[in-house]
């Protein structure tokens, strides 16, 4: 597939003038695009998620404090009473073997596994067992046995593969083992069950944490969207509802409602103000222009006259783009086209250069109008205070480049450039930087239009110091679909 050259445009200075150098794509477009850029915020949590996880921690931090209460206020006294039992059940059992013949021992040791579930069985030498004392509280209880039933008292959580609670102990030199359930001390907290309900609780704490943490943010969430439709000037879609129940967000939604409603009135006032006066102003301004051609004999002065009044003519048109509505049309048109009709006005002036590298094959969205007017007024803006400090001759270098999903189109100047601290007020209305930038006069209008016109068709513009010298004007425009990858050229 073959590429189609980029539109170049050289603009003669006057006759005779030598014929500008050849543009150099390691000077001029050679700041990467990386580095124009705002820098990503490091990552943050929202406000749902951080008063969710405090919630969630909060919870969980309750029913654990809970938990441990229960443990060692309720539990573990229950559980060491009934090891108490135990150890009195065992001092009856073998009180009884002691004191009953060989048939009343038998009939004793099957009444005690029928009717008590406890199994009475010989202890043999050989027997393999594990001590019951695998956590503090199983340590606890053996220790209450022992120290119950004697120095000699074995207690035992296995035996021989048998799971169970075993208490050994001795009667006249035979050795017996005593067999019971473990739940005769109560089941561990460290249970299937127990888990099971711990698990239950924390998933319960977490989704009531963050139905909490939803209901919380909502409102807030509510209000940064409605902000930020009235920053972006829709005022009639940026409405709260006032009849929410909650009596502070009611009272926050109605003062919101009412500062968006004063804050379209002051906007709509504003733009008719600003409309009417320039509207009314162009009238008496052009009948003075005519009563200066044909009353003023010396020619010298009816220029300056005239000149003078151009200019209060184009401020004028400048508070009139400045005040007109945000209603634009978008749509996919030639950037190529759009820059060669904006910059060609520009070839009558004889103190200006302008070389333009423009792919035939960018398209981008936007306004044909305001695209055209935005090329205009940044080069209006560099022919007025971008000429070179040596000839005073304005030289403008435009190329432009593909970044998915955005079109960057590059203008700049290799004038003084601008102050450093100064740059960030470039695009406020009427502001006015130093006299090495504004020795012409102006309405300091131009770049906040342009900054709107940008906005208005979605795109984002940067001012910015070139390294090698003048003030570089990057802009962003959303790229139309069907532009292939190849269509930026390889200077910019």
């Amino acid at each position: 597939m073959t590429t189609a050259a980029p539109t170049q445009i050289d603009l003669p200075t006057e006759p005779g003038a030598s014929h500008p150098a050849p543009l150099d794509p390691a000077d001029s477009m050679n700041v990467p695009l990386e580095a124009e850029r705002t820098p990503a915020p490091r990552w943050r949590l929202s406000l749902f998620w951080r008063t969710f996880f405090l919630l969630s921690v909060l919870l969980l931090a309750s029913a654990w404090g809970w938990y441990q209460l229960f443990r060692t206020q309720e539990y573990e006294p229950r559980v060491l009473a009934n090891a108490q039992q135990i150890a009195s059940l065992v001092n009856l059992s073998r009180a009884a073997l002691i004191h009953s013949d060989a048939i009343a021992r038998v009939s004793l040791i099957k009444t005690l596994a029928d009717q008590e579930k406890v199994r009475i069985l010989p202890r043999e030498p050989g027997d393999k067992y594990t001590p019951f004392a695998q956590n503090r509280l199983e340590q606890r209880i053996s220790h209450e046995l022992v120290t119950r039933l004697g120095a000699g008292t074995v207690v035992a959580g296995n035996v021989n593969g048998e799971t169970g609670l075993w208490v050994g102990f001795s009667i006249e030199g035979d050795s017996y083992w005593l067999l019971m359930d473990r739940s005769r001390v109560g089941a561990l907290l460290g249970g299937p069950t127990w888990l099971l309900w711990l698990a239950t609780l924390g998933a319960v704490s977490v989704i009531g944490a963050a139905v909490l943490a939803r209901f919380i943010n909502r409102p807030l969430k509510q209000l940064s969207i409605a902000a930020a439709r009235v920053r972006e000037g829709n005022y009639m879609h940026s409405r709260l509802d006032e009849s929410t129940r909650a009596s502070e967000i009611r009272e926050v939604n109605i003062s919101f409602n009412r500062m968006a409603e004063q804050l379209s009135l002051i906007e709509q006032d504003r733009a008719e103000m600003l409309a009417g006066v320039s509207h009314d102003l162009r009238t008496p301004l052009a009948r003075l222009r005519l009563e200066t051609e044909m009353s003023v004999p010396d020619a010298e002065a009816r220029e300056h006259m005239a000149a003078d009044i151009t200019q209060v003519d184009t401020i004028i048109g400048k508070f009139l783009d400045y005040a007109r509505p945000d209603h634009i049309a978008l749509a996919p048109m030639p950037l190529a086209v759009l820059v060669q009709a904006a910059v060609q006005p520009f070839a009558v002036h004889e103190d200006m250069q302008v070389q333009v590298t423009v792919s035939p094959q960018l398209r981008v969205v936007a306004d044909e109008i305001e695209l055209t007017r935005v090329l205009s007024n940044l080069l209006e803006n560099a022919r007025r205070y971008g000429q070179s400090p040596d000839d005073g001759i304005t030289r403008v270098r435009i190329a432009a480049l593909a970044q998915d999903p955005w079109v960057v189109l590059r203008v700049r100047d290799l004038g003084p450039g601008v102050p450093p601290d100064q740059l960030p007020m470039l695009t406020r209305p009427f502001f006015r930087g130093d006299s090495a930038r504004t020795s012409a006069t102006g309405s300091g209008l131009g770049l906040s239009i342009v900054v709107k016109m940008i906005e208005n068709m979605g795109g984002t513009l940067q001012l910015a110091n070139h390294p090698s010298g003048g003030l570089m004007a990057t802009i962003r425009l959303r790229r139309a679909d069907g532009d292939g990858p190849d269509s930026a050229p390889g200077s910019a």
